[in-house]
């Protein structure tokens, strides 16, 4: 259960940070199957977006980015 935790943990520390940078991944949560079984996976499920949000994650992406002059 501790990749679980952990993930749970990473998931929602994308959410604030996507939230910080403007952009919600409305199904972005872990993935239920990775989770399960002896010795789980704990997969985060970035979901699916429609355009605008894909082209806003890409604005952030590119903000940030170190030859941009972004911030790192």
């Amino acid at each position: 259960m501790d990749k679980v935790r952990d993930a749970e943990r990473a998931c929602e520390e994308l959410r604030g940070a996507l939230g910080a940078a403007g952009v919600t991944l409305p199904s972005l949560g872990l993935d239920a199957v990775s989770c399960a079984g002896f010795a789980p996976l704990a997969l985060i499920d970035l979901g699916r977006c429609n355009a605008a949000t894909a082209r806003a994650l890409a604005a952030a992406l590119v903000e940030r980015a170190p030859e941009s002059g972004g911030a790192a």
